[in-house]
């Protein structure tokens, strides 16, 4: 074994900085195996679109109710919990249009649940619709690695009549929406989908 200055060779002949990426590699390949982090995928994919000047899409945060606050350490917050979130994941505005769109994952390889699904959710998607702007679902499918684009009006009108079914079947997305097509940059282009079904304009 010959050791080299900051590189000390190993019993395999690799380096420990060729080492260390060969771990990383095995990583990467390990988390897409497990399937992906879809939000981090989705934002990722809005600064891309953020960033190029296509979009300006944001997740809301989270509501937060805060109990208590320690001022004499700063104003240091020291009890707080997590509100129910209101209203969907996402908006923005796209060529002059108001987006709002929900993201739901299931492990699944046959429906979406509606229990995935709460009614404040459906209400809003609903105002949004009778606003004018442009309302709709990205659905994932985590085993299959699929992600689907399905307009909000097909989940509500499902929804509505949920005592009839109790979930959104596979064939019944894939025949009403739209596959999302997976990249590197962006991650998800979504907003080919988007161009398809509400400017009428294929990918190009």
């Amino acid at each position: 074994m010959i050791n080299y200055p900051n590189k000390k060779r190993l019993d395999n002949n690799l380096s420990i900085e060729e080492k260390q990426i060969k771990t990383k590699e095995k990583k990467i390949l390990s988390a897409a195996n497990r399937g992906m982090d879809f939000e981090h995928a989705v934002n990722s994919s809005n600064s891309y679109y953020d960033d190029n000047n296509i979009a300006t899409i944001t997740k809301r945060p989270t509501p937060i109710r805060i109990v208590k606050v320690d001022y004499a350490h700063n104003a240091r917050i020291v009890d707080a919990y997590f509100e129910k979130q209101s209203t969907t994941d996402y908006n923005g505005v796209y060529k002059g249009k108001y987006i709002d769109f929900e993201c739901k994952e299931t492990k699944s390889t046959t429906a979406l649940t509606f229990n995935n699904i709460s009614s404040h959710q459906i209400k809003h998607l609903q105002k949004v619709i009778n606003h004018g702007g442009i309302a709709f679902f990205l659905i994932y499918f985590v085993s299959l690695n699929e992600i689907y684009l399905l307009d909000a009006s097909y989940v509500i009108e499902r929804y509505t009549h949920k005592e009839e079914r109790k979930s959104l079947a596979l064939s019944y997305i894939k025949e009403k929406g739209h596959l999302v097509e997976q990249g590197f940059i962006p991650r998800l282009k979504y907003l080919d989908v988007v161009d398809k079904v509400y400017f009428n304009e294929e990918n190009k």
